[in-house]
């Protein structure tokens, strides 16, 4: 009989979930999206019902799976997209309102109120991140502030706030538990990084009350079983981190100053700092990346927030492609990118520049410009927004001889082979890019005894191509000095 591990990866443009074996392969994906909500400029919302229907759909496809091999699930992993901020009630589970997504930007305004009133300090010395509403907490201040009736049910203790995992533990534990790993908690603007703890002085200025906030548990830890009326069987849970820990996890860069870049809707590099919570002067985010046996280890993060978002744009709302995965041939149908800049700041600019009001853009359009330079420069710009990352951490003194990259994008080679170029560092691709998936199932597996170690989960990890630099430094220099002044004129215009 094979055992596996459920693997749940519930993502901002889909819910998946996937099987992985007791030897750390992935043999099953089920995958369902979900609708994206866009009810006023800069506002980005999801229904949290969608978000749990297609999330039980996916998780059932894969135990049912699991059966027809003859095997058994016997635990379950959980990776998410992070910052969404859910708020429901308690008594009748119902949220009061759509899922405010990471990208949402309404919560600009109050952000720019609390860095005036001189907070942004403390916030940073006490969480790792900025005073940006990328994060959950001025997004729970808002639904508190602006949901009919929410203030008085908070009064009352009778509403719970929660990520997405933590939405998802409640709903598969029949309302058991209500929980969150220290990876999730650290990106909310609660919670000390260092005393691991929610902060009293981060919920008195955010008019949060303590009593709607989960408990912080260990990224492998006992968050309860599922109620046997959703699988037929009750399993537990025992994995939980953000996805781009999880992603790191599932690099297996367990060791400090080793790196990854995962593509995603958004694109998130992150470097693990050891023990150390690592203070940057380039605007980069200190996160949690994983806890362990009460054990921090802590991480280096630049956050991009438009990546594998651009194509799907293109594909959706531009109808250029009718298929992501046609990017990669139309791209090298090129052999420039004829001065054509993209800059998809769609939802505000990330790291290091953390400019919310900025606005998308495109630069050097003429009148031979096609649907492949239009796809080849959404590519580009998220290249060159890796490259703003990139080297932001390198002034925050990281080592970084060789980068990890997983995501849907990373099987493009197109991009893989221009992110080097433009990098001027060896790419290294895994054979298995699902990264996250796996972190989430490492996790799970370590809680489980299915894994005894970081050092045997480092066996798993196996290369399928590295991607050596080709471009000349001349080259190199004047696509970055263009992309620079497509990001200055961005700018620029949001300030006006």
């Amino acid at each position: 009989m094979t055992n596996y591990i459920l693997s749940i990866d519930q993502g901002t443009t889909s819910s998946r979930a996937l099987l992985v074996s007791d030897s750390g392969k992935v043999v099953f994906t089920a995958q369902q999206e979900f609708r994206q909500i866009f009810p006023h400029e800069g506002w980005v919302e999801h229904d949290a019902e969608e978000i749990w229907k297609t999330t039980l759909d996916v998780s059932r496809q894969a135990v049912a799976h699991a059966r027809e091999k003859g095997g058994t699930v016997l635990g379950i992993g959980i990776t998410n997209q992070r910052e969404t901020t859910i708020v429901w009630d308690r008594e009748t589970g119902e949220p009061i309102y759509n899922a405010i997504v990471w990208q949402d930007r309404r919560t600009a305004h109050e952000c720019a109120v609390f860095k005036e009133q001189g907070f942004e300090q403390s916030v940073t010395q006490k969480t790792g991140l900025l005073l940006d509403p990328y994060f959950s907490g001025t997004k729970l201040r808002w639904i508190l502030q602006n949901v009919e009736k929410a203030e008085a049910l908070a009064d009352q203790g009778r509403l719970a706030f929660g990520t997405v995992d933590s939405f998802l533990i409640w709903r598969l534990t029949a309302g058991l538990r209500h929980m969150t790993d220290a990876t999730n908690a650290s990106r909310t603007l609660m919670f000390n990084i260092h005393t691991q703890q929610w902060d009293d002085d981060l919920l008195n200025m955010l008019s949060v009350p303590a009593s709607c906030l989960p408990t912080v548990a260990d990224s492998a830890d006992d968050y309860g079983l599922t109620d046997a009326k959703w699988f037929d069987q009750e399993i537990p849970i025992c994995g939980v981190a953000g996805d781009q820990q999880a992603a790191l996890f599932g690099q297996c860069c367990f060791s400090p100053g080793m790196i990854k870049s995962t593509y995603g809707t958004g694109c998130f590099m992150m470097m693990n700092t050891g023990d150390h919570a690592l203070e940057s002067s380039s605007r980069l985010l200190t996160t949690v990346a994983s806890r362990l046996n009460g054990e921090v280890t802590y991480a280096l993060e630049g956050s991009i927030f438009i990546a594998g978002a651009a194509i799907q744009w293109l594909r959706d709302e531009i109808t250029l492609l009718d298929d992501a995965a046609k990017s990669e041939g139309m791209a090298s149908s090129l052999d420039h990118n004829n001065s054509v800049y993209m800059v998809p700041a769609f939802t505000g600019l990330g790291a290091p520049h953390w400019d919310p009001s900025a606005r998308g853009a495109i630069f050097g359009l003429t009148r031979d410009t096609g649907k492949p330079q239009l796809v080849r420069s959404a590519l580009e710009s998220i290249g060159y927004q890796t490259h703003d990352v990139f080297s932001a951490m390198k002034e925050d003194g990281g080592q970084l001889a060789r980068l990890r990259i997983d995501g849907g994008m990373s099987t493009n080679s197109w991009f893989c082979q221009f992110l080097a170029n433009l990098l001027d560092t060896p790419i290294d691709r895994p054979s298995t890019t699902e990264a996250t998936a796996l972190g989430a199932a490492y996790l799970a597996g370590l809680r489980l005894g299915v894994f005894e170690s970081t050092e045997q989960l480092e066996q798993n990890w196996q290369l399928d191509r590295s991607f050596a630099v080709d471009m000349e430094r001349s080259e190199r220099e004047k696509l970055l000095a263009n992309w620079e002044r497509a990001v200055r004129a961005v700018t620029l215009f949001s300030s006006g």
